[in-house]
This record gives structure tokens, sequence and C-alpha cells, in this order.
């Protein structure tokens, strides 16, 4: 009997204490309501910092509805996340960009492990939800390929593991299509077992389920999501002997389509959509910028500035946001390009370039993510 009474004794006071809590001001001095917005103005950098601070400011920012007031309120801004590796050990690190002030921010580790190839990862995002996939890759010491699901999130600044794909794979491509994530190819569970198979993962309910496979694998993977569709080419490969193959997935009636003759051929190099305009950085000679013209199945080079070269070094990974072209390159350097369409039909581009700080040096871009926190 003593010691039931003093178990509850503890649960008592347990309990006092959790009240207590909860009954303290965020912010002494300040009513609730008015805390609540300087914490909801914090900007998505340091909220893990904040959270450190109490138990209501965590309690606060963790809340589901937290995110949800940010949004409504149109506080959440856009971010890059860049996937980046050492060039010498192939060490993994993720950095996000504060695209307004320059500033840059590591993320914490994923949970995978340290063996592993970098390009061999796929990488995806669902921006507004604040989350990012990276899918797959390879064991760089047993060469096979691995079927894990990694989610981070933005608004906990964590990293959980989700359901695996199916199949395990690597050296593939992943997109967005209408809120799903779309693994596409790529090598299966033996480095050179080239698979056509495709899933599709729902993030409401966490499951990975097939779809209509490809018809032909590919040599290796570029994609593009441009109005609900998932177009996946291999792009030109050296030596050129061949032209490139690629497909065209609509997920509403779950079939595959052969991409357009001119789309495919003019593929050279690293694609990214703005508004539903698709465009292509050229990973050959100057890198021009190219514009694809769906009415006449034909790419326009771009005009204007020219991609700034001289600053900018191979491997590239790029996307865009809010209108506007983020190139990262080896380095970490980033160019941003605004591209206007004139009167007459003609694209002109304007670029500036976002030096990285010197540490950034050794690093080799893999992917680039946008996230808004």
């Amino acid at each position: 009997m003593a010691v039931s009474e003093s178990s509850s004794g503890k649960q008592q006071l347990d309990d006092d204490q959790e009240y207590q809590k909860k009954q303290e001001p965020l912010i002494p001095g300040l009513p609730d309501e008015i805390a609540e917005l300087c914490l909801l103005h914090l900007p998505y950098p340091y909220q893990s910092l904040a959270r450190s601070v109490c138990c209501s400011w965590n309690r606060i920012i963790t809340d589901p509805g937290f995110l949800l007031c940010k949004r409504s309120l149109s506080l959440s801004l856009p971010y890059l996340f860049v996937f980046a590796f050492h060039n010498s050990t192939a060490r993994i690190q993720w950095q996000a960009l504060d695209p307004r002030s320059g500033r840059w921010f590591l993320l914490p580790s994923m949970p995978c492990s340290k063996a592993v190839c970098p390009p061999g990862f796929a990488c995806s995002s669902i921006p507004r939800q604040g989350q990012l996939y990276v899918l797959g890759g390879i064991r760089s010491d047993t060469q096979t390929s691995i079927n894990t699901t990694m989610i981070y999130t933005a608004s906990t600044n964590q990293w959980s593991l989700a359901s695996p794909m199916m199949a395990p794979r690597s050296f593939f491509a992943a997109g967005n299509v209408n809120g799903k994530i779309i693994a596409v190819g790529g090598s299966g569970a033996e480095y050179n077992d080239s698979i056509t198979s495709v899933e599709c993962y729902d993030p409401q309910k966490d499951t990975w389920e097939h779809v209509a496979n490809m018809r032909v694998g590919l040599a290796r993977y570029d994609s593009a999501v441009v109005g609900g569709k998932m177009y996946v080419t291999e792009g030109w490969t050296w030596p050129f002997l061949f032209s490139p193959r690629g497909g065209v997935y609509d997920l509403e009636s779950d079939t595959w389509q052969e991409m357009k003759d001119g789309m495919k051929e003019g593929w050279t190099g690293v694609s990214v959509v703005v508004g539903d305009r698709l465009f292509v950085i050229s990973e050959y000679g100057d890198c021009p910028m190219k514009v694809y013209l769906p009415d006449h199945d034909t790419w326009q080079y771009v005009g204007g500035d020219k991609f700034p070269r001289e600053a900018m070094q191979r491997p590239f990974a790029v996307n865009a946001v809010e209108g506007k072209i983020y190139v990262v390159s080896s380095g970490l350097n980033v160019a941003i390009g605004s591209a206007f369409e004139g009167q007459n039909g003609e694209f002109i581009a304007e670029w500036e370039v976002m030096a990285a700080p010197k540490a950034f040096r050794d690093l080799f871009p893999s992917s680039c993510q946008v996230l808004y926190a």
C-alpha cells in the first residue's frame, strides 16, 4: 500500500509540474497570442534552436497547427536544399541556402550507412509541405542497391525513415507528380541490373505501390514534371553513338507514352521547370540554356546574358522557385537566372552569381531541391 501511495504521489507531482509548465507564459510580459506571432515570424533555420529554449516553445513549434498557421499567413519562405558530397572522400551532407541572405545552414546527418555512393540516390520534395525525400541508393562496399525512403521535415529539422520502396534501386529518376512521389527505373539489386519498374509513394498513407512499367530501361536518368506529367530521358551520352531514349508518364491514366523526337534529341543537359516552361542547361561548351517549345517540338536557345561559365564548374544541380532558376555548381557556387519572354516569342536571360564559402570548395552537388519553411 505504501508503494502504491508513493507511486500515486509521484504521478500527481509530475502532473502538477506538467500543468505548471503549460501555464507559464511563452514570453514573460506578453500575451501568448502575441508571443505565438513572434515565434511564427522566426526564420526557419532558427526554429530548431528556439525549440530548445523551453518546453512551451518546443510544444508550440512542433504542433502541426503551427505550420498550418505559418502557411495561412504566407510566412513560409523558400529555401534551397543541396545534397552535396566531398570530391575525395565521398562523404555526404545536406546544406540549406537562404537565397535572400546568402547564408548556408548544415542539416542533420541522414540516417543511412556511411558506405554509400552519393549519385546513386534519387531526391524529390513536396515544397509546400516542407518535406524532402531521399530514395534508394547503392552501398559502395557491396555494390548493391538499397530500397530506403528517408524524409527530412523542415518544421522539425529532423530525418525519419518511411516505408521502404518495393524494389531496391539506384541511379534512377524521382519526381513529385500531384503530391505523389514517383520512382522510375534505375539499377536493381545488382549494379548492372537495369530495371523498368516504377513505384508511386503516397505520403498520406506512407505506402508504395507498383504502377505501369517503363517500356525500356535507360542508360542514365534525367527527369522533369510539367503539367502533371513526368518526362524521363537518358539524354545524350558520350560518345554520342545512339540517339537518346525517353518516355512520358501520366499518373492519372497510369500510362507511358513515347517522348517526342524533338524533345529527346534536344535534351542535352540538366533540366529545370519554370512555371509551365521546360529549360535545359546544356552540359557542353559554354553551357547555353534552351527552352522547349511543345507546339513545335523544338528547342530554342535563350538570348541575353551568357551562362556564367567562368564561375560555374560542372557538375550542376538545378531547381527553380518563384520564377528564378538556381544552378548549383562544384564548390556550391550558385548562378541565379531570370528568363523573360519577349514580344516576338524570344527568351532572354539575366544571370548573377552567389559565391559560396571557401570551405565548400571540395563539395560537388548531387541534387538541389526547394522547400518552404
